[in-house]
């Protein structure tokens, strides 16, 4: 018996599912391109073996917190909001309870994948195997064989980038190039902490910054030339891009005086919502410039309206799962910025959305214009197998596939990554196989393509 049947996510069509099969067997155990994630560097600088069940399934997992305290488990159950876990099988008691409610889910293909494939587990997890559940991977997490390095190694990870704060001394990754591990851990570049003026502290992340480059961040000029240093610092160890998480796409571009003159009333803590969002755009405009000269590749990441539930976030702080997508408008919010780099083909733009109705509407068209611009993978609430093929249907038709970035696994959860990866593997197969039995375009295109987006295009967008 096993949890998972080889077949899931292929087509029910007998025809369609055997060429998906074909072509899956294909791109099944390419390398791994993880391009943006939230992986942490220190456990693959210190090596330690994985504390408990709970610490390592659950309590960094939003989508499992999430789903969980939708259903009234307080969050602090769950560990949430300690420093450590008193009682870890407690919560991964509470977490097999409630494990029902993942159902349909892609949180459940994750959470079976990694159940099986890693642990040996097949049987699905209930309440009343979750003692038993928990003893297994407790008794593999001791072992060298599950140490993070090894897994890395085990799920044929060829490049992982994390996600980092431009205030981070890069201590971790720093500590990983020493070691002599061979994997390849790079940075990816966040400067949210120093150029959003809603972000907590950041008044005082614009001193550290300064003090971090030795630049005057008192005014303008320091303040950019502080962003290019930093920038160059990941660089050196490895960083292909950068990521900004704005709550919109907005972009701006203004004058150097006045740019300089917003900067100073927002570094002073005074400015107004529309002088912040102003500020918020313009920034976008200047880490294009400054992407044009040091060949970092840009990310926006827009349109989720942070901490949403305001209990939870003062509880809490940021992250705690109250995130929610929002309308967002790309064909006027972009243009500042296209109007002065979208034809450079030195540069790239990469896109997402958790606005799913400008796919087709927005944002394919404008990947099928701009050479700069690409599309990244159906992300975060969208990241299932119907949000991945409805992104392959809302953009192919006008931007194709070759304007897309294949597929990144967005994840806190390190054990979800080959999972992820493997759903995305099997619906972009199904899709394909569906243009072939349609005889839109042949099987060996629609081999050629799987690759593609598997592993090739990513390798190529993020210049890995």
């Amino acid at each position: 018996m096993t949890i998972l049947d080889e077949s899931r996510l292929f087509p029910s069509d007998p025809d369609t599912r055997s060429v998906a099969k074909r072509l899956y067997s294909g791109v099944r155990d390419l390398p791994i391109i993880s391009p943006h994630g939230h992986a942490d560097p220190r456990w693959f600088a210190e090596d330690k073996p994985f504390s408990d069940p709970a610490s390592l399934f659950v309590v960094p997992d939003h989508y499992i917190c999430r789903m969980l305290y939708s259903q009234g488990v307080p969050l602090e159950q769950l560990g949430i909001g300690s420093t450590s876990l008193e009682d870890p099988r407690r919560v991964w008691r509470i977490f097999a309870k409630h494990y029902y409610l993942f159902r349909g889910t892609p949180t459940r293909l994750w959470l079976d994948f990694a159940f099986q494939e890693l642990f040996g587990l097949d049987a699905r997890l209930t309440p009343e195997n979750a003692d038993g559940y928990y003893d297994a991977i407790m008794d593999k997490l001791k072992t060298p064989a599950f140490r993070p390095r090894a897994l890395f190694e085990r799920f044929r990870i060829e490049v992982l980038a994390t996600t980092d704060s431009p205030l981070d001394s890069l201590s971790h990754h720093k500590a990983i190039r020493a070691s002599g591990f061979k994997g390849r851990i790079i940075p990816t570049f966040r400067p949210d902490p120093v150029v959003d003026p809603d972000f907590p502290n950041f008044v005082e992340n614009l001193a550290c910054l300064g003090q971090m480059t030795h630049a005057d961040t008192a005014g303008w000029q320091g303040y950019l030339s502080a962003l290019r240093q930093r920038r160059l610092e990941f660089k050196a160890l490895g960083c292909t891009a950068t990521d900004h998480g704005h709550p919109t796409a907005a972009t701006a571009d203004l004058k150097p005086d006045s740019a300089a003159r917003l900067y100073q009333k927002i570094a002073s803590g005074t400015g107004d919502p529309d002088e912040r969002e102003l500020f918020r755009a313009q920034m976008l405009t200047e880490m294009a410039a400054m992407s044009l000269d040091d060949g970092l590749v840009m990310q926006i990441h827009p349109g989720s309206f942070r901490n949403h539930n305001t209990r939870l976030f003062q509880r809490f702080g940021r992250d705690a799962g109250a995130d929610i997508p929002m309308p967002t408008n790309y064909v006027h919010a972009l243009r500042p910025l296209l109007n002065r780099f979208g034809n450079e083909s030195g540069f790239t733009l990469i896109v997402f959305t958790l606005d799913e109705s400008t796919y087709s509407r927005e944002l394919a068209p404008l990947a099928g214009h701009y050479p700069c611009l690409r599309l990244g993978p159906a992300w975060w609430f969208h990241d299932s197998p119907e949000g991945l093929m409805r992104f392959r249907e809302y953009t192919t038709e006008t931007a194709g596939f070759y304007n897309t970035v294949g597929f990144n696994d967005d994840t806190r959860a390190f054990l979800s990554i080959p999972a992820r990866h493997d759903v995305a593997r099997r619906v972009d197969c199904s899709f394909l196989a569906r243009l072939v039995t349609e005889h839109r375009i042949d099987e060996n295109e629609a081999r050629e393509v799987a690759s593609d987006l598997a592993y090739g295009l990513a390798r190529k967008a993020y210049r890995l």
